[in-house]
This record gives structure tokens, sequence and C-alpha cells, in this order.
């Protein structure tokens, strides 16, 4: 599959990639027919697994690392040295905040137009960790052989922020559309905005699930893998007006574990999807041939 730059891959830099069919994983029924296109929601037996691997001491000494450093890579030009990073790891002293939730993505299949696809999958979960001095992480973990791994290290809590706004307003299955950046809620059979790219792409009022489909099908549905475009290999980038976005995968060493593949984040059975989100900062990235 080929991925595709976000043209949202402004503030920061990153590309985890995680290994394909891990939405399944996250979600055995998720690639199912969800009832009016709603995704089926991941167990809170998996909820608890998957932040019980943050937890660990040795992940958020890695997080109290990343807030050290200030959301920079672990490699390159540092702007601490070691031990000021492992003195400032100690003093971050990080906490998670509120929930781990399911990470939802526009689906390939529902792009397709495949009878009773859900509107998006689930792909990861996230949890979101405060230092002492008030910066925020999203740690993103995945479910690989049976146990939850850590595969990234992002700056910010959006994943955590948009379910919940979601939840305030009246429920329903908060998505993002990584291409280009918007994150939507599905309530009661309508695609509503929960940012300003969102209300960009569907208006204040939201539109109809099978309007939003249509709208991702003219968007996209000629970009899906074994397309003219996806031969050509331009899956590369998209963003409104057909115009491609710049982005870099970075790698970030660390000790913590990733895994390799060419599917990442969900949407990757497009060929157009999103792997540099804005405000990335990765643990550990991997090639992207597996």
């Amino acid at each position: 599959m080929s991925s595709m730059r976000d043209a949202a891959a402004v503030r920061g830099a990153t590309v985890v990639l995680l290994a394909a069919g891990l939405g399944l994983a996250l979600a055995p029924a998720a690639s199912a027919a969800g009832s009016g296109g709603v995704p089926e929601p991941v167990p809170a037996a998996e909820l608890a697994q998957a932040r019980g691997a943050v937890q660990s001491p040795a992940v958020l000494d890695q997080v109290g690392r990343f807030f050290a450093r200030k959301g920079a890579p672990s490699t390159g030009q540092l702007t601490v040295g070691a031990a000021e990073e492992a003195s400032g790891a100690a003093a971050a002293a990080p906490r998670l905040a509120g929930d781990t939730v399911p990470v939802y993505l526009l689906d390939a299949d529902f792009v397709s137009g495949a009878p009773g696809a859900p509107v998006a999958r689930a792909e990861f979960t996230a949890s979101k960790v405060v230092a002492a001095d008030g910066q925020i992480a999203s740690v993103w973990t995945v479910k690989q052989n049976g146990g939850w791994r850590v595969v990234n290290i992002a700056t910010g809590g959006d994943e955590s922020d948009y379910a919940a706004r979601a939840a305030a307003g009246g429920g329903g299955t908060a998505f993002r559309e990584p291409q280009i950046n918007a994150w939507y809620v599905l309530r009661d059979g309508r695609v509503l905005p929960l940012d300003d790219e969102a209300r960009r792409s569907v208006g204040e009022a939201g539109v109809s699930l099978a309007s939003y489909q249509g709208l991702v099908r003219q968007r996209y549905g000629d970009k899906l893998p074994g397309s003219a475009y996806d031969r050509a290999g331009k899956g590369g980038g998209y963003e409104p007006g057909a115009q491609q976005a710049a982005g870099t995968p970075v790698n970030g060493g660390s000790a913590l574990p990733a895994v390799t593949a060419v599917a990442a984040l969900g949407v990757t059975a497009l060929a157009g999807a999103g792997l540099a989100l804005r405000r990335r900062a990765a643990v550990r990235s991997a090639d992207p041939r597996g």
C-alpha cells in the first residue's frame, strides 16, 4: 500500500508505521458492517490493557525524556545533554490524565462504497499524559502478538480531546480524516464537525452519512490501492485543490519497541492515507518497506 503525507503536517514531524491489520487486532469486528456506519467499539478490557502498557515505568521514563526534550526527536541535534535529559525526565513526573481512547480513522472500504462498511475503524489507542510543567503528550499503543505495545509519543492530546468533545456534545464516535486533518463525530446518522478543518469540509451543521460517503469517494475514490494513481506512485499527498503536501518521516530512535509494516494508522488501505500527522514526534519509526 502507498502512504500519503498529511496536508496538515506543519507543526511537527513524524511517522510511526504500524503493522498491516493492526486495526483488526485492536477491534476484531471493526471491519464488519457497523449499524448505520458506526464502527464496532473496542472492548473496555482491551482499553484497560492498553493503558496498562503506558503505565509501565519504562514507558513513563521515555515520556519523561520526551518532555525533557520538549518533544524533539531523540536523534540528531539535541538541545539537552544526556544528564540534563535524565534530570528533566524525573522532574517532568509524567502522569496519565483522562481515559485511554480508541482512535478511529476513515476506512477505505467506506470510501470505496463497500456495502455496510463502517465510516472508520479503530487503528490504535491513545492515552493522554501530562507533565508537571503542563506539557501534554499522547502515547499511542497497538495490539501485536497478543500484547499491547507503545509505538509513538506525540505532542498534544488531540485524540483524547476530540473523543471527549464528542462525548460531551451528545455522544457518538469521533473519527479522523487524516488527509485533511479533519475530526468529526458520527452521531444519529450524521457526520458533524469537531474542528475547523471538518467545518470547512462538511459545514457547521454537518452532512448525512450517505452524503459524507459521496464526498470522500469523490476525494479519494480514484486513489485506492490498485488505482492508476497508486500504480503511478503518486500516493504522496492530497489536499483540497489537488495540491500535494510536504511531509517527511523522521526517525526518533528509542528503546521502546516499534513494529514494521506497509500499513499505518488505519486509512492506509487508501493510497493516500495520512502518515505524517501534525505535531507528531515519533518514539521510533520503521522502514515503510516492512
